[in-house]
């Protein structure tokens, strides 16, 4: 077979315990830098409060690591390609550590935003970094394993990162959620750089792409900032958050343009020529896109509205990440198309989001939680199939480059997500409190009824308004989340059409199949 030659010009796969411990680190390496995406967002309000701003100015902690982040993922394929595919992982995860800790021992929040650029630039590298060496190391028919270990760390890092924030931040003090890297950091770049620092890919000297480089940070600043501050700033009523966008979008078009002339482009774009990895990028992005805005809506509602703890609002998701660890292993197993897996976890999601848009003001927590069961199921049978889909046909030495990019669209997806949520959650929950709001007058005689029985209970006229205010704004705020889970539903079943346009990718122990 024409993998053949290949693995022989290569260093063999390791094996035994050798290769457990070297895919446990490099596992390790993933979960910890997509878990600091999200460990932060429960504990704004603690951060904000302990170091004395805003939660506006909190957000920062977000946008800067989303933004340091959202620039060098791209750039991995040329990082690999000029310095190996080994150095770069390990010194990003050291570096990433290092990181952390100077995010924990941050004075004050210009300090923070600082060194959380830092531990969002360095960790680029980490997530496509892993994905190729996990590749690497086991032998071309456990392709499909190799991917199962990254996509349960990739997946469970969303889920657990709240429940671990909310918990640190209602018993400990904030820093810990930086500095619980460290020791993490430490074992995993140790044991990845001695296990295969005798495996580095040929390296070769490639120019840097200067204005390629500028104009990717340019645009990625431009839009990430945008995103993060257009919700609280009206967006395009806003000049600033104008501005932005155009710098934007002028920026990207620039940008492509030029990477799609120039010799050697930071970023090879002319990877989306291929049909397999268009579309399975695209797939990827927007089933990331509804998973991430349903990760980010739930606790939020939760929060403000159910009156749920950090705590117990992680809790609730928590059955998503135990089901993706569980059943990971079970589907990779499966021997069939995968279009068919993909298919599957795609008609899990749309069941899990529209059992969600049933959900009722008193929902216990066992309600809430129950469709979490079956998105933990759609979530193990999404990245592998999808990524052998991108994949296809790729040669080796640009899978890190293919990686990066297709990472780098599933963050941004991720950030899109993440604001046209929360933007649609509260012009929708305005829309719906006002229409509720013209049944609470006084000509209603539901409404009066309701006064008077508050008012008998021993409430003052004053209390017994607040009160059923108070029950409309969750009302409303309630229909917007049930819309949106709808919503999300709908867009899981059309991405089932995405995945049949894409041609069934070669099996694992096949060489590389043009396109």
């Amino acid at each position: 077979m024409s993998s053949q030659p290949q693995a022989a010009a290569g260093p063999p796969p390791l094996a035994g315990i050798a290769l457990a411990v070297t895919a446990v680190a490099l596992a390790l390496g993933t979960f910890m830098q997509v878990l600091d995406g999200t460990i932060a967002n429960v504990s704004l309000p603690t951060i904000a409060g302990s170091l004395g701003v805003s939660s506006d100015n909190g957000t920062w902690v977000i946008t800067s690591f989303a933004v340091a982040n959202g620039v060098t993922v791209p750039l991995t394929g040329w990082f690999m390609q000029r310095f190996g595919v080994v150095k770069t992982f390990t010194v990003s995860v050291f570096a990433f550590t290092v990181a952390s800790l100077l995010c924990g021992l941050a004075w004050d929040l210009p300090s923070l935003i600082f060194f959380r650029i830092l531990q969002g630039g360095v960790s680029g590298p980490m997530i496509p970094g892993s994905q190729a060496l996990l590749i690497a190391i086991f032998p071309p028919h456990k392709r499909g394993t190799a991917l199962s270990i990254w996509s349960m760390t990739t997946l469970a890092a969303p889920v657990f990162g709240p429940v671990l924030g909310g918990y640190i931040s209602d018993n400990y003090h904030w820093s810990w959620i930086f500095l619980i890297n460290v020791p993490i950091g430490l074992a995993a770049g140790f044991i990845s750089w001695q296990s295969l620092k005798s495996r580095e890919t040929p390296t070769r000297k490639v120019r840097i792409d200067t204005v390629g480089l500028m104009l990717l940070a340019f645009w990625v600043f431009s839009l990430q900032t945008m995103l993060d501050l257009g919700k609280d700033r009206d967006w395009f009523n806003n000049p600033i958050i104008v501005v932005l966008t155009v710098c934007a979008v002028v920026g990207f078009v620039a940008w492509v343009i030029w990477e799609m002339t120039d010799g050697q482009p930071a970023v090879d774009l002319s990877l989306f020529k291929r049909r397999n990895f268009a579309l399975g990028t695209l797939a990827i992005c927007l089933g990331y896109a509804v998973l991430f805005a349903n990760n980010l809506l739930l606790p939020l509602w939760l929060q403000e509205q159910m009156g749920y703890t950090a705590t117990w609002a992680g809790l609730v998701a928590a059955p998503a990440g135990i089901m993706a660890v569980v059943m990971t292993p079970i589907i990779q197993r499966l021997r069939i198309d995968v279009r068919w897996i993909a298919s599957f976890s795609f008609v899990c999601y749309a069941a899990s989001f529209f059992m969600r848009s049933w959900y009722t003001p008193d929902a216990s927590f066992l309600v809430l939680a129950t469709p979490l069961f079956l998105q933990g199921v759609a979530m193990a049978a999404f990245f592998v199939p999808l990524i052998t889909i991108l994949l296809d046909g790729i040669p080796a030495e640009k899978v890190p480059s293919a990686s990066g990019i297709s990472n780098f669209a599933r963050i941004t997806a991720g950030s899109f997500a993440a604001s046209l949520t929360t933007t649609f959650w509260d012009r929708r929950e305005a829309l719906h409190q006002s229409r509720l709001a013209e049944a609470g007058s006084n000509w209603s005689p539901v409404y009066r009824q309701t006064l008077d029985q508050l008012q008998t209970l021993g409430a003052s006229p004053g209390q017994a308004v607040g009160a059923v205010m108070r029950q409309i704004v969750g009302q409303a705020y309630l229909l917007a989340s049930l819309e949106i889970f709808w919503l999300c539903g709908w867009i899981s079943i059309v991405l089932i059409g995405v995945v049949w346009l894409a041609r069934r990718p070669a099996p694992a122990d096949h060489g590389p199949v043009a396109d």
